[in-house]
């Protein structure tokens, strides 16, 4: 899974930058446009289904049956919904190319309802081999066709095809993969569980759409499409390869812990192993990219991008806490807590819309700094709900997540008195502020046992791996 990431996020990177020099700024803020609107009808697609395969402990071909025929009527409906709402979207934004845009994301979605059970047998089974050969295809045939086609014909189109390709593959593959083919359409009782377990995921996934798109509308609809290009292009060069890390953990982590609910000390265990790592792998570079902001977007994407730098700093703040906060979703999933889950999500969505509208006067800059001074006020909120019930309590994460955290803000502060000192190169200046400050998170947090025992663990894992490889 770690292998498959590394490929997702190598395209994820190559994307941003070479597409980036490709193609203009207007493009992004048409495709960041359209997606609000995908982003909103996909959150029915999948109605929590492909979590409820995976969560339970015991399910029969008849109920995966049935859920992928609701699966496939739902995906129906919305690649119509699409179609007539692509008009609309014209007219809200005042831009054609939107309309024209969300009608053809309707193929989109009627190729991902196909594949969504398959892919969720795969994770059931925990056969993670080939979801990360699935994973990896589909990720290189996106970003080739993407260029391909920006090549021949540069503009926003580029982008869809890239991710029609990418959809195309990954069901395709989960298909083959799989080896499960759904009968004819046929209820059966032990779905209607599993469809409520969904309504719970569906219903944070709903609050959560806010939280993550209406910055998007906000900016596009009263700032234009310039400047939400480059708040686009900020949030996925930092935010979005943050996630792209964190979700294909959660692919491992949301079958192994339902597995070991009844098992509360292991449970306990597994995740305070994991959780820390994520933290020790993510932090210090998002401090770097904090600190040196104003280097590294103009390096990465061209100096046209250079505005993107201050929006990209503020959206770091907001990246530190995502990657302690987002795993705990691992935790209401697994534990069958759809429903709290969701009353979270509402939690989310009500305060980031009230940051978003707080910060829209100030810019895209303001919007992503309200964003993340909110990111800030709940995450202590977040973990004293979730930490009320089950094994893993809100003191058991402080206590493993503080010598990460707070070293990744003293790098932060390192990096930026020492800015001056570093060489003039971008390269050179990059290189030597990442190697500072993992070096300075992890002297951190071998100051506190917490730490110390995930530094001991993350050895284990490098000698590990280094025997395999031997």
């Amino acid at each position: 899974t770690g292998g498959a990431q590394a490929v997702r996020l190598a395209c994820q990177f190559a994307s941003v930058i070479v597409l980036s020099r490709l193609l203009a700024p207007e493009d992004f803020g048409i495709v960041a446009m359209a997606a609000p609107v995908m982003g909103f009808v996909g959150l029915f697609q999948d109605l929590g289904l492909m979590q409820a395969t995976v969560q339970k402990k015991h399910i029969t071909h008849a109920e995966v049956n049935a859920l992928f025929w609701i699966n496939m009527g739902i995906s129906a409906l919305l690649a119509g919904i699409l179609i007539l709402a692509g008009p609309l979207a014209a007219r809200f934004y005042e831009e054609p190319g939107v309309g024209l845009l969300v009608a053809a994301l309707s193929l989109q979605i009627l190729v991902g309802g196909a594949g969504g059970q398959h892919h969720a047998i795969l994770n059931r089974r925990m056969q993670f081999g080939r979801l990360a050969i699935l994973d990896s295809a589909s990720a290189i045939a996106g970003l080739g066709v993407a260029i391909a086609w920006a090549l021949v014909d540069p503009g926003y189109w580029a982008l869809y095809a890239g991710g029609l390709a990418t959809a195309i593959t990954a069901t395709v593959m989960a298909w083959a993969a799989s080896g499960w083919r759904p009968g004819w359409p046929r209820w059966v009782a032990g779905a209607g569980g599993l469809v409520n377990f969904g309504a719970g995921i569906t219903g944070f996934n709903f609050a959560n759409f806010f939280a993550r798109n209406l910055d998007n509308v906000l900016i596009g609809r009263y700032r234009g499409n310039e400047e939400l290009g480059l708040y686009d292009r900020a949030y996925k060069l930092l935010l979005f390869p943050l996630q792209q890390v964190t979700n294909p953990l959660s692919r491992v982590m949301v079958p192994a812990l339902s597995r070991m609910t009844d098992e509360p000390h292991r449970y306990r265990h597994a995740y305070l192993r994991v959780a820390p790592l994520l933290l020790l792998v993510t932090l210090p570079g998002v401090a770097l990219a904090i600190a040196m902001a104003d280097v590294l977007v103009p390096f990465a994407l061209g100096q046209q991008w250079a505005g993107s730098a201050l929006i990209f700093q503020a959206l770091g703040f907001a990246g530190l806490l995502q990657s302690l906060n987002n795993p705990s979703g691992w935790l209401f999933i697994s534990q069958g807590r759809s429903a709290e889950f969701m009353r979270w999500g509402i939690v989310t969505a009500l305060t980031s819309v009230a940051a978003f509208v707080i910060g829209l006067p100030y810019g895209a800059y303001g919007v992503a700094l309200a964003y993340a001074v909110s990111e800030y006020l709940r995450t202590p909120l977040l973990w004293l709900y979730v930490g009320r019930r089950g094994p893993v309590g809100a003191g058991d994460m402080a206590r493993a997540a503080f010598p990460f955290v707070v070293g990744a803000h003293l790098a932060i502060g390192l990096l930026w008195v020492i800015r001056p000192h570093l060489p003039d190169a971008p390269l050179s200046a990059l290189i030597l502020g990442t190697l500072l400050s993992y070096l300075l998170v992890i002297a951190f947090a071998a100051l506190f046992e917490p730490g110390r025992r995930t530094l001991r663990e993350c050895l284990r894992l490098l000698r590990r791996q280094s025997v395999i490889a031997v």
